[in-house]
């Protein structure tokens, strides 16, 4: 009877060491890559034709808050300070150099479907939500200038803000009972415009791959 009182508390305290059940609220920090897969669009007249962009990765600190809705399906909004990114000539415009920065606030909301039982310290997830893009503190370089004004006054510029749709694939690993660690990859399907203060404007698309790795406590 001894032996089976404790075979089964041992059971029970197995059961909830890595719990992510339905009413879990959990908080993350962490590490984020952005990296923009840029096709863009040619640079509008009065411009050399195939005068494009191109656009660096960035990567910071960042976050994320969960609410366990059930015990698998999971409410996650990603934190964070934002990115900042430079954009560079290419195509006819490559030798120019860098041409500009700016910043995004990328603002996002992913319902995911969390595999396996709540107990279970292995857990992929699917995960699909909107992104709310914001640019900005968009500043122009001198070799924007020289592209689109040369001689003239220097050119300003704007990065509209987008929504856009995001997926995301993820593994969790639970430590003990309060911590885990969550890895995870995230897509967003993003179009935006640029627009200068010349009258030009730029197409491009920016279909960013975000690799996240961090370090959760549930309460």
């Amino acid at each position: 009877m001894k032996h089976t009182t404790i075979a089964l508390a041992i059971l029970a305290a197995a059961s909830t060491a890595y719990a992510q059940k339905a009413g879990t609220i959990s908080l993350e920090a962490g590490v984020t890559q952005l990296s923009p897969q840029v096709t863009s669009g040619d640079l509008s007249a009065p411009a050399f034709p195939n005068t494009k962009a191109d656009v660096s990765s960035d990567t910071g600190l960042t976050g994320a808050a969960n609410y366990m809705a059930t015990d698998n399906i999971a409410v996650n909004v990603p934190l964070g300070l934002g990115f900042k990114h430079t954009i560079t000539g290419a195509g006819r415009a490559e030798g120019f150099g860098k041409l500009a920065e700016v910043r995004v606030l990328p603002i996002t909301v992913l319902a995911q479907y969390r595999f396996g039982q709540a107990s279970s310290q292995f857990r992929p997830y699917l995960g699909a939500g909107l992104t709310y893009a914001k640019f900005y503190k968009a500043t122009g370089s001198a070799a924007l200038t020289a592209l689109t004004n040369p001689g003239g006054t220097p050119t300003t510029l704007t990065v509209e803000s987008k929504l856009a749709p995001t997926v995301q694939l993820g593994l969790l690993f639970g430590i003990n009972e309060k911590w885990f660690v969550n890895a995870h990859y995230a897509k967003t399907f993003l179009k935006t415009k640029t627009n200068f203060s010349t009258g030009q404007t730029q197409d491009i698309k920016l279909d960013p791959n975000a690799f996240s790795l961090g370090v959760g406590y549930k309460f």
